[in-house]
């Protein structure tokens, strides 16, 4: 059976609990996903809540003259895994940060600097490559 994580805000927040939401096929147990999860990611799970989302009512047209019909998307069953304190899964590319970023905050005139470079650096790009380097905001006159 082949679990896969969802990668959403609501996720990145839960998983600060240690617990991680997959998909799951709709004939999963709970069972079968504790052990999915331990074969493929090698972490023990604790505790596993399953949940079964309706697929949402959508409107599909049979033609030009036709009424439009309804039909549904498919369910989605979806379970809520809290891993045993230690164990965690790599699901967000997350960077770790260096002990010498830590120690060091930036001041205010050094953020700037690095801002002001990155700018003038992408604006000699544009001009090298014959681009324009003004965006242009809408039609509020300012151009």
């Amino acid at each position: 059976m082949l679990v896969r994580p969802i990668q959403t805000e609501k996720a990145y927040n839960a998983q600060t609990q240690n617990t991680y939401i997959f998909v799951v096929p709709l004939s999963a147990s709970k069972q079968g996903v504790m052990q999915a999860i331990s074969t493929q990611y090698g972490v023990t799970a604790t505790d596993i809540r399953i949940a079964v989302r309706k697929g949402k009512a959508t409107r599909f047209s049979r033609g030009k003259h036709a009424y439009p019909g309804t039909t549904y998307r498919q369910d989605r069953k979806i379970a809520y895994v809290t891993l045993k304190d230690g164990d965690k899964i790599k699901v967000f590319d997350e960077e770790p940060m260096t002990e010498q970023e830590d120690s060091k905050p930036e001041t205010k005139a050094q953020s700037q600097a690095k801002v002001d470079s990155k700018t003038n650096s992408e604006a000699d790009s544009t001009k090298k490559a014959g681009l324009f380097t003004r965006r242009r905001t809408g039609n509020r006159g300012d151009k």
